[in-house]
């Protein structure tokens, strides 16, 4: 008898089943079509940047003098820089590096700034401490401040994702704070107070899930500023270091040479934009799908 139950949970789906998990598709496109378009896009780059070792044609560091300055080409797609390297190669191992630095800045900024906006909006001695120091930060332009962040350490992957999030940090500690503001008074929480359940409790099991979805959108728009302040510093010769391939890397070495070679610059711009665009996209859609009151009126 164990055999046909076996077989039975092992058997495809029904036509019927597949037909409504296709529905069910069909309907969540039409109904967020934002997040479908980012999402397809953002696949398709990051597919792109897992596996460059398999679809770049040369070495990405790689350096032909014999080559240089070559437009697209059947043996160099996107053509070659100024010392003759691939600019295939080098765009899509430098997504690696770009979407590395956007998505851990987001984890650790949305990580952080959850911690420091409960403790702020909830503990009222602390929130003028915090936000006093929040505001000092966020008085400063923000490209302004990883520049002067860099200057006092040295050039890497790594320093480089710990000044975005510092400049990244206050918007998500005010987001988070605002929410903690508006819940705290509520009679589910003054109910937990007067049972006598601590602190910790009530944040983890009363306020924290209603920051979730604040969070979750405010993380994409967070990876997409990291991925272009990263950007912006390497081209300015203060983010990653120049032996590294990153969009804003490879942007500042053809700058001088774009009269002559302008793809050096486009092409590589041309993924940042676009990446830039569907996470932004993805992040429009999420908002769209956690909002309730966008959700009644479809």
């Amino acid at each position: 008898m164990a055999a046909p139950d076996t077989l039975s949970r092992t058997a495809p789906p029904s036509p019927g089943g597949l037909l409504r998990a296709i529905l069910n598709t069909w309907r969540f496109a039409r109904r967020h079509p934002t997040v479908v378009i980012g999402g397809g896009l953002l696949a398709l780059i990051g597919l792109a940047t897992l596996l460059a070792p398999w679809l770049s044609l040369h070495d990405p560091l790689e350096i032909n003098p014999l080559a240089r300055l070559r437009p697209p080409s059947a043996d160099h797609w996107l053509g070659t820089d100024a010392v003759g390297r691939d600019l295939w190669s080098r765009t899509i191992h430098g997504g690696q590096v770009s979407l590395v630095i956007g998505i851990v800045v987001a984890l650790l900024t949305t990580a952080v700034g959850l911690v420091l906006g409960l403790l702020s909006g909830y503990v009222r001695w602390l929130d003028a401490i915090l936000m006093r120091f929040m505001d000092g930060l966020m008085s400063i332009p923000a490209i302004l401040l990883a520049i002067a962040l860099m200057a006092v350490a040295k050039a890497s992957i790594v320093t480089v994702i710990v000044a975005i999030t510092i400049v990244e940090l206050p918007r998500v500690v005010r987001l988070v704070r605002s929410v903690v503001l508006s819940i705290r008074e509520q009679p589910y929480v003054e109910a937990a107070i007067v049972v006598g359940s601590k602190t910790p409790r009530i944040l983890v099991r009363h306020i924290l899930p209603n920051t979730i979805a604040p969070l979750t959108v405010q993380a994409t728009y967070i990876c997409a500023a990291a991925i272009l302040i990263e950007s912006l510093l390497s081209f300015l010769g203060a983010g990653t270091p120049p032996e590294v391939p990153s969009w804003g890397n490879i942007m500042a070495q053809g700058r001088i040479y774009f009269q002559l070679a302008p793809w050096i610059i486009l092409i590589p711009g041309v993924f940042l934009a676009t990446t830039v665009l569907a996470i932004n996209l993805v992040g429009d859609g999420l908002r769209d799908m956690l909002d309730p009151r966008f959700a009644r009126r479809l």
